[in-house]
């Protein structure tokens, strides 16, 4: 920009970076100006960006004002750029984890996973008056006849419908066809009827992010037009995965408006509450995912996450948010909003349930010389990690609000008084 142009950043390489104690590094909290816009509005501000002379103004004031000319644009960095966070990888040798064979179905990958947690946990989860099964619950409980999966099935599209009433309008759904998630369930019936359910996940509800391609539904990105604009043919290679296992797809979750947010707050399918307090949102851009998991509707779920997609929601609804390495995943049907940095997710209500549905979904399509090994690790140790130091950055942490930092101190509190944890400050 010539005299427009601010003073740039200049970045040292990454190996000469000094974060310890007497770090010089300054931490920069900008104050961002960035307008806030959905539906209707989106498209009339990308109309005037698109304009000539006045668009180029508008961007160059947007990103001056939110430090991106200075920081990104602008900036002097020796390093060439990491256009997919993709790495050379050295498979090392683990403790406690079990080595999966090569080429395994992803039924037998889901088998490999249940062989590597306890023998039963505490059945029922119970947080705060809300009940979760976890996935060997349901499983345990098909097998015994306790119930089947098309009673679940009907349980699961009665709690939909009334946390979709207006009194409620929870939010957790942009699609729910009741006829094929019945079809779904009654054929997992069967097969539990003969004695050959195909795996632990067969019959367990599990809620799909509506960026994340899965018949016979449309993938909308939480828009009203790209599921017109855009078909969907097929399932993405996740949920192909998660069928072959025979989970029953419940759905398409609901999610913040192409993903462009955090908060869940959707204005053309509703916003995703959170079940813990319906007057507060269940973060996003996964909002729907954990907002049923959260629930007890789905012991799992799938999201995307790019920056944080997954994990956030996971934090602002209490349950487990696990965002695996570039490239363990296929990407195959997954709408490309972020694809440098984004993949599918999973939310789960446990650690083992998060690991039992990794285990379905992984893609083990590539040549063995391309992807690292499938270690699966043994829960079964009952031990607590003991040794565990935090590293804390004072800038860092106390850029929040006083609630917020007030939960975090005891969180870091209540690991150092169980399990001994140290944290030091820097």
């Amino acid at each position: 920009m010539g005299v427009f142009s601010s003073s740039a950043k200049v970045y040292q390489p990454a190996a000469e970076v000094d974060l310890g104690p007497g770090s010089g590094e300054l931490y920069i909290s900008p104050n961002v100006k960035a307008p806030r816009v959905a539906g209707l509005l989106v498209k009339i501000f990308v109309w005037i960006l698109e304009l000539p002379i006045v668009g180029w103004v508008l961007l160059y004031i947007l990103k001056k004002d939110n430090l991106i000319n200075k920081l990104v644009s602008e900036a002097e960095i020796p390093e060439p750029p990491l256009f997919t966070a993709t790495h050379s990888w050295e498979d090392t040798p683990e403790q406690n984890v079990s080595l999966t064979k090569p080429n395994l179905s992803p039924a037998e990958r889901v088998q490999e996973a249940v062989g590597c947690l306890p023998e039963r946990l505490e059945s029922t989860l119970v947080a705060d008056g809300l009940k979760r099964w976890t996935i060997r619950d349901f499983s345990r409980a098909y097998s015994s006849g306790e119930t089947t999966p098309a009673q679940v099935a009907k349980r699961f599209l009665a709690a939909v419908k009334e946390s979709s009433d207006p009194t409620l309008n929870m939010g957790f759904f942009i699609s729910c066809d009741p006829e094929d998630i019945m079809k779904q369930a009654e054929e997992s019936t069967l097969r539990y009827q003969r004695g050959a359910p195909l795996s632990a996940l067969d019959g367990v509800l599990v809620g799909v992010k509506d960026e994340i391609d899965c018949l016979p539904y449309p993938t909308t990105g939480g828009t009203r037009w790209l599921g017109k604009a855009r078909p969907c043919g097929a399932d993405a290679e996740c949920v192909a995965q998660l069928r072959a296992c025979g989970a029953v797809l419940a759905g398409k979750t609901n999610m913040h408006e192409l993903g462009a947010g955090t908060s869940g707050i959707n204005p053309h399918h509703g916003s995703a509450r959170n079940p813990y307090n319906a007057g507060k949102v269940a973060g996003g851009s996964s909002s729907g995912s954990a907002a049923v998991v959260c629930a007890g509707l789905c012991p799992v779920a799938l999201g995307v996450d790019g920056g944080g997609s997954v994990r956030m929601p996971a934090a602002l609804c209490g349950v487990v948010g696990f965002k695996p390495t570039a490239g363990r995943l296929s990407s195959a049907g997954v709408l490309p909003l972020n694809w440098t940095v984004g993949m599918a997710g999973i939310l789960a209500g446990t650690v083992e349930d998060a690991a039992i549905a990794y285990s379905a979904i992984v893609d083990q399509s590539q040549p063995s010389y391309f992807r690292p090994e499938l270690n699966l690790p043994f829960l079964t140790s009952t031990p607590s990690i003991s040794n565990v130091k935090l590293a804390k950055s004072a800038k860092w942490f106390n850029d929040s609000s006083d609630d917020i930092r007030s939960c975090c101190d005891k969180a870091l509190q209540t690991l150092h008084t169980q399990y001994g944890w140290e944290v030091r400050d820097y």
